[in-house]
């Protein structure tokens, strides 16, 4: 992976992103991570111990049962981030019911969490196994999950509070689970390249 590869993905990221309000999953987001490896890549640094992003793979079979959309790692670290895409509709990550005040989580952001819950199910499970230690080339490996949902002008601030906190304290098994909107992605990726190679903000 070249950082400038990164870096020119960025920019397609944002104007993408500028084309329309909502995107979905299977038409929209995973076409356009799949064309762009490098991009896709390097979502694996929100693993504070990924050091070598040198694993990437789509549609992640985890021992026949589920699959994540995207698993990055390092190979030498035994450290995996696992991501599920959901879609970028208005309604993705909450839902408005009739006679309350306060939205609920949708369907589609519950959907795309319990599938995080059963992954790390299923990787518990086998740890220490012979099937696992084949798969990762370790019987343990430290990993996080990642639901990358919604967009945040679908959000208002209270419920973009909400988002916030479940990201920030929500931990499982002792692993942590990132979930964020799209918008969060680019701008928390955009963050960690600025630290090596400045990019200048742009509107499109």
């Amino acid at each position: 992976m070249t950082l400038q590869f990164v870096v020119f993905n960025l920019r397609n990221l944002k104007s993408y992103y500028n084309r329309k309000s909502h995107y979905l999953k299977k038409n929209d987001i995973l076409p356009f991570f799949r064309e762009r490896i490098q991009l896709s890549t390097f979502i694996g640094s929100y693993h504070r111990n990924i050091e070598r992003l040198n694993r990437v793979a789509f549609e992640f079979n985890i021992f026949g049962d589920f699959a994540a959309d995207l698993a990055v790692g390092d190979s030498r670290k035994k450290s995996y981030c696992f991501i599920e895409f959901e879609d970028a509709r208005s309604n993705s990550v909450f839902v408005s019911k009739a006679g309350k005040y306060c939205p609920e989580w949708s369907p589609r952001f519950e959907k795309g969490f319990s599938q995080i819950i059963d992954w790390f199910w299923k990787l518990d499970d086998l740890e220490r196994t012979d099937d696992f230690e084949n798969r990762f080339g370790s019987r343990r490996i430290d990993y996080v999950g990642m639901l990358i949902i919604g967009r945040n002008h679908d959000l208002e601030p209270r419920e973009k509070k909400r988002l916030i906190w479940r990201q920030e304290h929500l931990v499982l098994n002792s692993k942590h689970i990132y979930c964020l909107t799209f918008d969060d992605l680019y701008n928390d990726l955009l963050f960690r390249i600025n630290k090596y190679y400045r990019i200048p903000e742009t509107n499109g």
